[in-house]
């Protein structure tokens, strides 16, 4: 490995001067084992420590975005010491304060996300999009059974109260989608990116309906398939591995939770398109999804939607939720109700992200270190997204454009009433 010597020294001071000009940040920067590879940046004791372990990390030092920032962790150029929620604030303010070393770089990215969207952003093929979903999806199901929830529900789960458990708020979730669907005996369910068969094993055994569950990932099909026949709901539920362009049947009520991310917003209209055509003339849509707070359709800020483009999921795009209602108009639906998650989707990677840090010995005998650092910056990161409103969720309940709408509750008092 190069050595870290007196140029390096060199090179930082002047940053780390900038860098207390800035604030009194509780950072610790270390490099080599010389008393004098040390830089104290704050007055406090550092909460926060950076491990220079390799020359090509400097320049994430010197020009830090949380991409450069990110991609210099799990790349093994640099090692953190701290709580996973000090790590992320630290990284935050060593972001803003590269954009402000440089003016002519925008915080949230916008430019380079257009950029990289008109380049890129198009090619959401069959194989493409399978290969994105196996990328993320298909770690291991041991892997995510250690800090999900034990019914493995890898969306937003809804805080009634604000005091549950993950385990009960991911249940009221999938009980708040049932509900606003009006989900009723023996109607045809079909659930977009099923994941694990959470939702669809509660629609079968609760609301007594029948379920298609689709998913582009081997490990999720292979595990709902089994947990389905563990329960003994073969005879109402099937899960297929299937892309939902080919889906063929008609379904009284649709569920898409945590799926519209990865069609491209190009794509939104057809996806919606698509959707409509698969929904019986009365019949109920429930479309459960992230979205970006730039109006522009941008990426969450400081380069943080770049990080997660390569290494968490290749090819989302998150299309701000007045996009998202203008294109499900263009595809054929009417918006009948929104609400926004983003608090509870706040919560929800907070508990994630505490799981995850409380399994880390257990998790990094599961996956490669590169992997495992992935997934805790995502993870922490994620949180801080949603709680600095750089990123929402919304579930949009919809229906077929055009109808007379008979039927419909005139309130929406029916979405808290239990079933």
């Amino acid at each position: 490995m190069p050595t870290l010597d007196a140029a390096l020294t060199s090179a930082l001071a002047p940053w780390a001067e900038r860098m207390r000009a800035r604030g009194n940040l509780p950072l610790l920067l270390r490099w080599g084992d010389s008393p004098g590879a040390v830089i104290r940046l704050g007055d406090s004791e550092p909460r926060v420590a950076i491990h220079l372990r390799h020359p090509a990390a400097v320049p994430a030092l010197l020009s830090p975005s949380l991409e450069s920032l990110g991609e210099a962790y799990v790349e093994g150029r640099i090692d953190l010491e701290g709580s996973a929620p000090d790590l992320m604030a630290m990284a935050w303010k060593l972001a803003e304060a590269g954009v402000a070393d440089a003016p002519g770089r925008r915080a949230p990215g916008s430019v380079a996300r257009l950029m990289q969207r008109i380049a890129y952003g198009s090619h959401h093929t069959r194989e493409t999009d399978r290969e994105a979903i196996q990328y993320h999806y298909d770690v291991s199901n041991d892997f995510y059974a250690e800090w999900l929830d034990p019914a493995m529900v890898y969306s937003c789960a809804y805080f009634e109260n604000g005091t549950e458990s993950l385990a009960q708020a991911q249940l009221k979730k999938i009980d708040h989608i049932l509900t606003k669907l009006q989900l009723g005996p023996g109607q045809r369910l079909l659930d977009i990116g099923c994941g694990w068969g959470a939702l669809v094993m509660r629609a079968a055994a609760h609301f007594r309906a029948r379920c298609v569950g689709i998913t582009l990932s081997q490990n999720q099909c292979d595990l709902a398939r089994e947990r389905v026949r563990e329960a003994g709901l073969q005879d109402r539920i099937e899960i297929r591995l299937q892309d939902y362009r080919d889906v063929k049947e008609r379904f009284d009520r649709i569920a898409s939770v945590g799926m519209f991310e990865h069609v491209g917003l190009k794509h939104l209209p057809e996806y919606f398109h698509k959707l409509r055509d698969l929904l019986a003339d009365d019949g109920w849509v429930l479309n459960h999804g992230i979205t970006s707070t730039d109006s522009n359709d941008g990426e969450t800020g400081y380069g943080g939607g770049r990080f997660i483009d390569r290494y968490v999921f290749p090819q989302g795009e998150l299309p701000h939720i007045g996009t998202v209602l203008t294109t499900l108009q263009q595809g054929g639906l009417e918006a009948v109700d929104v609400e926004g998650l983003r608090r509870h989707y706040a919560r929800t990677t907070q508990l994630w992200s505490e799981a995850f840090e409380a399994k880390s010995e257990k998790l990094r005998t599961l996956v490669d270190e590169k992997r495992w650092r992935i997934w805790r910056v995502y993870l922490v990161g994620s949180q801080w997204a949603f709680e600095q409103d750089q990123v929402s969720l919304y579930q949009v309940l919809c229906r077929r454009a055009g109808g007379s709408a008979r039927g419909q509750p005139w309130s929406r008092r029916w979405m808290y009433e239990p079933r």
